[in-house]
């Protein structure tokens, strides 16, 4: 983030609380190991997901936030090659509903996403079946949740896979008396802001922490 706001305001100064914070999820492609990926597909372009560091992105031809990655990459020839870093869940998603064939995905996660599991998820909705649940598309438990929709367990109507801005705009309009999070801890506090529903996630252990 504090690259993200140099780079954006290069003539402010940034000033950050840790000089060790980091990110586990940027951490995971370096910018050679990119390199060395995109010689083994020659011709192939690179969508870079906006959660990595300033050295890799240069060599993506687009960076995109999980709201308008989908729309990115139909926006690409439908002939070229694409390699989709740093996550496999996003990565997936983007898969699912672009129906594109010919991406890439580099194996990387978020490992406070990640920790989200299936398991922890279908409790959830198994203790609140009135529930609406959101899911962020970085979540390891989206393909789960997307299962639950399909064995009959959740009703498709009351399962969303969104980015973090449509969560915040699902929440403002939602009827539902439960709302179900499946995302980062640190995000429950802005969904209570714009709907009082009681609101939790399927693990109260996804809390991203300093690095």
């Amino acid at each position: 983030m504090a690259e993200t706001a140099k780079i954006l305001a290069p003539e402010k100064t940034v000033l950050i609380p840790d000089p060790a914070a980091g990110c586990s999820f940027a951490d995971t492609i370096t910018a050679d190991e990119l390199r060395e990926w995109k010689s083994e597909h020659p011709g192939a372009v690179v969508v870079a997901y906006v959660n990595t560091s300033a050295a890799v992105r240069p060599k993506a031809i687009s960076v995109v936030t999980s709201s308008n990655a989908a729309d990115v990459i139909r926006s690409i020839p439908a002939d070229r090659e694409i390699l989709f870093l740093p996550d496999q869940f996003l990565g997936a998603h983007v898969q699912r509903v672009t129906g594109r064939k010919n991406i890439h995905v580099w194996a990387g996660e978020c490992h406070v996403h990640a920790g989200i599991n299936g398991a922890d998820l279908r409790a959830k909705v198994e203790a609140e079946p009135d529930a609406e649940l959101l899911v962020h598309p970085e979540c390891g438990c989206a393909t789960s949740a997307l299962y639950l929709v399909g064995a009959g367990a959740v009703p498709a109507d009351r399962v969303s896979v969104l980015s973090t801005g449509g969560m915040l705009e699902r929440a403002k309009t939602t009827k539902a008396a439960r709302v179900l999070v499946a995302t980062e801890t640190g995000m429950l506090h802005q969904l209570r802001q714009v709907n009082p529903a009681p609101t939790s996630p399927p693990s109260t252990t996804a809390r991203c922490a300093i690095t």
